[in-house]
């Protein structure tokens, strides 16, 4: 009996370890491709025509502020400590 188990656990052991062979697979690397010698210039092509001008938006009255005025308030600069 004691045997058998003996024999169980060698042959439980190196089928475990028969089963954990990593297959290795070999890619070949990704063919490089080099840039041959430039051509000629081409001709240059014709220039634009030139943009729109942009809206300058409406004009409020003067001495009114607008319905969408930010003020942004700056706090006062902390002076640095001297040594």
């Amino acid at each position: 009996m004691n045997r058998s188990i003996l024999i169980a656990a060698l042959l439980a052991a190196l089928a475990l370890a028969a089963c954990d062979r990593p297959v290795v697979v070999n890619t070949p690397p990704a063919p490089v491709a080099v840039p041959g010698p430039a051509g000629p210039p081409d001709a240059t092509g014709s220039q634009g025509s030139p943009g729109a001008p942009g809206y300058d938006g409406s004009k409020g009255e003067p001495g009114v502020p607008g319905t969408r005025t930010t003020v942004i308030v700056m706090p006062p600069a902390a002076s640095a400590p001297t040594n």
